[in-house]
Formats: C-alpha cells, structure tokens, sequence
C-alpha cells in the first residue's frame, strides 16, 4: 500500500468539549503521513477549548486557522488552499473514529480511477430510526440517477463497497488535484447548514472521470450535537427553512438536465411539502401550506442565486482577509 500524505480538514463552528475529542481522535491515527487543520469559524471559544488547540498549535500538532465569517462550503475551500497533503480528507467537528480510520481511506487511492471516498457514517439518529438492526449490501440503481438518488443514497446502513454519487460531508476524502487541477470546488453560495454542497461538487467531480468509491471501513461515529457546528439559525427559522429549499434547487438548476430537476422538484415537494416516506411530516394542511410557501421562496431564490452567478462564480468567503493562521 502507498501512503500518500493526508490533510485532515475540520471546519468548525461553536463548538467546545466535542470539537476537542475530535481532533484528539485524529491525533491518535497510525497513519504515517498527516496533518490536521481545524478551521474555525468560532469567534470566542471558552478558556479550556482555546488554551487545548492553543496547546497544540503551540507544539506543530495542529494547524489552527481562526476566520472571521462563516460558511461552510467557505471553510472547506480555504482548508484545501492552506493543506499540503495530496489527499484531503473533510470531517465534522463532532466525530468518533477508530485508529486506522486514515489508513482506511488511504488505502482506495492505490486504484487510478478512484478521486474520491465516501466513508459509512454511523449517524446515531438514523441508526435509532432504523432499529439499528437493517443491514443493506449494494444499492438500488435509483441511488445512481441523479434525480433522485438523494432519497435512496444510504450511507449508514451500506455494508459492501461500491461506486456511489455523492458522499456525505461529515466523512469524505478526495484527491487534492481535483480542486487544483480540475478546479473543482465547493460552492460558498450554498447558506445555513450547506445541504447538498457536497453533492453539488460530486456531481461536478464525476464530470472529471474520476469515481466516488465508498469504502465501509472508513467509518466514523456522527454525534449530531444539536448545537454548533451548522446550526447557527433554528431549524425552525423562517430563514432556514427557505435555505434549505435554496439549496436543493441550486444543486438541481446546476447539474440536472431539465426532466431530471423535474424529478427532483417532485420528489422534494413529495416528501419535504406533503410529508410523505421518508420524511414522514405532519399532514395538518396548515403545515403543507406553510411548508408549500417555504418550498416557493427556495425556488425562486435560487433562481436570484442562479442570476447572480453570472458574475459571482460562488468563492466568496474563502478568499476573504484578513485571517488568523497558529501554525
């Protein structure tokens, strides 16, 4: 096996004790080549959280890059600009992993064809939503379509490796030269918890003829803290509500051919407006209405998005100074 140097990015933002074991975590890899850079978003931290990173930056363990704005998709892309390693790999700031966690990785990018690896997420939420108990082997072809694979797509319950379309953003990995090279990036116009950013750029990669290779044994636990990271308006805002349709109609109006966004359009409004499987929301027709104008005003600010790509090409915050560097 090769081993490529790695560059673990882990944007975060709010976040204290969690965002600490996490990168302790990282720390205790036995990968022989790596760095760690913790991007952070978090404009004061507590005394213990800011003297531990402290600690380690102090001492070359860490790479601690301290922004003054926040998003994302904009922190991912700064990481990548700052990393050294050949391969980049992106996860959140709430994680758990075992030791050979890298190596798992790693070692996937000994095939040519491979530019990127989507880990199995143990997503605490979802495994208790399932019994824990359900176990799937290869997935469906609609996991494939770019339609709507995004309500077939399982991270968590996948068993066997397999090319899939898209990773999931608290544990992906990819090959430097697809940002450098192919000039592929995150879209910063992606807001709030940034759904769907990753599978914008996914969508973007395949275009290179690179695959996405899911490996299961490059698994980590996803805590899913309720506060911090993404979350930095309420779920139930009216603002997050309409980003979070914005985001799936700018992936959509991006990439999708036209019968493919209609597709996506009714399956979203299927499941995220009426409540169906596998949302299973609440049928009261206050709510559908509610949710209906929801799904409205994404859709036309995501066309304004759209419009004003024409001269915005979506890199916004990371290009952005000044910026903090504790090497």
């Amino acid at each position: 096996m090769n081993f490529p140097s790695i560059s673990v990015i882990i944007p975060t933002y709010g976040r204290e004790v969690v965002l600490c074991d996490s990168v302790a975590d990282v720390l205790k890899q036995d990968y022989p080549d790596f760095e760690i850079l913790v991007v952070d978003q978090t404009q004061k931290h507590d005394s213990e959280t800011e003297t531990y990173l402290q600690d380690l930056a102090d001492t070359g363990k860490i790479r601690w890059l301290r922004l003054d704005w926040a998003s994302l998709p904009g922190a991912r892309n700064y990481g990548v600009r700052q990393a050294k390693g050949e391969i980049v790999v992106f996860i959140d700031d709430d994680v758990q992993m075992e030791t050979g966690y890298l190596r798992n990785h790693a070692r996937n990018y000994d095939r040519a064809e491979v530019g990127a690896v989507a880990g199995r997420v143990f997503d605490r939420m979802k495994l208790g939503d399932s019994g824990g108990d359900l176990e799937i082997e290869t997935l469906p072809p609609e996991a494939m379509d770019p339609g709507i694979a995004w309500y077939y797509i399982d991270l968590v319950h996948t068993t066997k490796p397999q090319q899939v379309i898209s990773a999931r953003g608290c544990n992906m990995s990819y090959r430097k030269d697809i940002f450098t090279k192919h000039g592929v990036w995150f879209d910063e116009r992606f807001r709030g918890s940034a759904v769907r950013e990753e599978s914008d750029f996914c969508l973007r990669l395949r275009k290179t003829g690179y695959q996405i290779w899911y490996d299961p044994e490059a698994h980590l636990v996803h805590l899913g803290e309720e506060t911090g990271g993404c979350h930095d308006i309420s779920t139930r805002s009216l603002k997050y509500q309409i980003t979070f349709y914005h985001n799936h109609f700018l992936m959509a109006q991006k990439n999708l051919t036209p019968y493919q966004q209609l597709r996506l359009y009714l399956k979203l409004f299927d499941c995220h407006v009426l409540g169906n499987p596998p949302c299973n929301k609440s049928g009261s027709p206050l709510k559908i209405v509610t949710r209906g104008i929801f799904y409205s005003l994404g859709f036309f600010d995501a066309v304004k998005t759209r419009i004003h790509g024409l001269w915005d090409n979506g890199q916004v915050y990371s290009r952005q100074l000044p910026v903090v560097t504790k090497p």
